[in-house]
């Protein structure tokens, strides 16, 4: 996780010179996202809370988000990274929300995902939804690629254009 520390301190660096929050909804990357912002000191001022919604179960429990919302809709998908960070950022009240939702490995998902596949959204002032396919079936790279992906990604996001 250390190697996630430095991308982690320039997102918290912008947080708290903006007086801004995050929340975060991450699956694959099993809260690696939320463990670097959380080793941040300081993160109180920043960090409200996060959810690893690994399981449908979790998604119908922590996220409040029903069987019939999910309707046209699959996991490890743009369109549910949106739904993740949407959804967080409105139960918590944060400025921003970073999901991510993938198949880390050593095997793709049910939905016909290789490993390696993971969809990342941000919720805020700005909006953003990516997908990233490393290639590659190493479970634990493909958690710190994901998590490394979606910090820079938020980074991206939060930078107003020029």
């Amino acid at each position: 996780m250390r190697e996630l520390l430095p991308l982690a301190e320039r997102v918290a660096l912008r947080l708290i010179a903006n007086k801004q929050t995050i929340a975060v909804a991450e699956s694959s990357t099993g809260g690696l996202i939320a463990a670097a912002l959380l080793a941040v000191p300081g993160a109180s001022a920043y960090f409200l809370g996060s959810a690893v919604v690994y399981t449908r179960e979790a998604r119908r429990v922590l996220m409040d988000i029903p069987d019939p919302d999910m309707k046209g809709l699959r996991s490890s998908s743009e369109p549910y990274a949106e739904l993740l960070a949407r959804q967080m950022r409105e139960r918590l009240g944060a400025d921003w929300a970073l999901s991510e939702t993938g198949a880390a490995g050593p095997k793709g998902n049910r939905y016909g995902d290789a490993a390696g596949h993971t969809c990342i959204a941000v919720a805020g002032p700005a909006h953003a939804v990516m997908t990233l396919e490393t290639a590659s079936d190493d479970r634990v790279d493909n958690m710190h690629v994901f998590a490394s992906t979606a910090l820079s990604f938020l980074l991206r996001t939060m930078t107003p254009a020029a």
